[in-house]
């Protein structure tokens, strides 16, 4: 089948959006099917902030990339670009569009190649199927005045724009309940993010101890891996450290992410005493940020602004419990035998569930075994298999029946 895969968030930039759909396209690759990506052009600084040579990633024979003329726009991690979409069936793009034929156009984005994407389908006559892979209750941060208001016309745009594809998915039920109350009515159910187990997996003590000892972490590290940004209250586990370090002596905190709230969060540290247990890791590859996994006790995350979490389940499937925010998705994503929930904005909420974890080996063993098992049902394969399941049923019409939205794809 050819698939013509549109988004706005797309490699160098670095998140959980972007492993998704690099993961999902080369695995489609694998089994055979064709894939296009259509993604934003990306500046020789965003390479350099990932920390990558400047080229593109290596999909496999049948997965083709092409860029589209982008504008930067202000983010945390400074990487983010909008496709300038064209919306007029000229110019080199939809030479090359047309010259694919796609037999179904998956749009990861409801803004700039988003709005490429819908006009793709509709001028070459295929289905439109879409992923929504935002928290729509998160958008009024970014609104710099009426953040209520903004947030509301923001969640009803990207309603009304899942509200045109023949079947969408959210990575979670609190996503897609969110979406259906900003007026949602189309066909979608909940699809997990594919998760790389065949990287992210637990490995022997022994080889856990080396891998402290390597890159000088204690016994009793909280990782945490994502963007430094306000919205992920990464000054909650900060601020949670102070009174953790009065029953847990050892523990410290590894953030491994860029963004623009690393000065804040570093002169957070000092203000509280606890500099010298924080490490600032920056960004790193796959490779590397199994290991600081694989060498860390616990996960923890504070954000209220996920759509899933995809960091999370990656620490999960390598073997360790989690503490998270009891707030939308993570509730679904941590459930009670893989680890605990704490209030959200509450640092000794935090500090409890986490001195909790690191005081009990046995119930952060038990913990992180379950953690490892339920994070696999989210595995490459797997995921791959339903969404070539929505593919074959789109290019069919059967998605755009009247049962369709109570239809959900095998496996799910």
């Amino acid at each position: 089948m050819r698939i013509a895969m549109f988004t706005d968030s797309f490699f160098p930039e670095l998140g959980g959006i972007q492993d998704s759909i690099l993961a999902s396209a080369r695995e489609l690759g694998r089994r055979g099917e064709q894939v296009l990506i259509l993604a934003p052009q990306a500046a020789k600084g965003d390479f350099a902030r990932a920390g990558v040579a400047v080229a593109e990633p290596d999909l496999g024979l049948n997965v083709t990339v092409r860029r589209l003329f982008a504008l930067p726009v202000p983010s945390s991690t400074r990487q983010s670009r909008l496709v300038l979409p064209t919306l007029v069936p000229a110019g080199g793009r939809w030479r090359a569009l047309a010259a694919f034929r796609p037999e179904v156009v998956h749009t990861q984005t409801f803004l700039g190649a988003g709005l490429e994407a819908a006009a793709a389908a509709r001028r070459l006559e295929v289905p439109l199927v879409g992923s929504n892979h935002w928290a729509v209750s998160g958008f009024s941060l970014y609104a710099p005045v009426a953040r209520a208001a903004a947030g509301r016309l923001a969640a009803g745009a990207v309603a009304a724009y899942y509200n045109r594809c023949a079947w969408t998915s959210a990575p979670s039920a609190a996503a897609l309940a969110e979406m259906r109350a900003h007026g949602f009515t189309g066909a979608g159910a909940v699809l997990s993010n594919p998760i790389d187990t065949a990287r992210f997996h637990p490995t022997p003590e022994a080889e856990r101890r080396r891998l402290r000892a390597a890159l000088g972490l204690s016994d009793a590290t909280i990782v945490h891996a994502g963007r430094l940004a306000r919205e992920k209250h990464v000054d909650v586990l900060i601020r949670a450290l102070p009174a953790l370090a009065a029953t847990v002596p050892d523990a410290m905190l590894a953030l491994a992410g860029h963004g623009s709230a690393r000065p804040a969060l570093e002169a957070l540290a000092g203000e509280l005493g606890v500099a010298g247990r924080v490490r600032f890791l920056g960004t790193l590859d796959h490779a590397a940020l199994a290991r600081l996994y694989q060498a860390s006790a616990v996960v923890a995350i504070a954000s209220t602004s996920e759509s899933q979490g995809m960091a999370l389940l990656q620490a999960m499937a390598s073997g360790l419990p989690a503490v998270g925010a009891r707030h939308g998705p993570l509730v679904e994503y941590i459930p009670p035998e893989c680890g605990l929930l704490a209030e959200p904005g509450e640092p000794a909420a935090f500090t409890a569930a986490l001195a909790r974890l690191l005081s009990d080996a046995v119930m952060r063993a038990r913990m992180g075994e379950q953690a490892a098992r339920w994070a696999a049902r989210f595995a490459i394969p797997a995921v791959t298999d339903m969404w070539q399941d929505v593919y074959a049923r789109a290019a069919s019409g059967a998605l755009g029946t009247a049962d369709a939205a109570g239809w959900r794809p095998s496996c799910a």
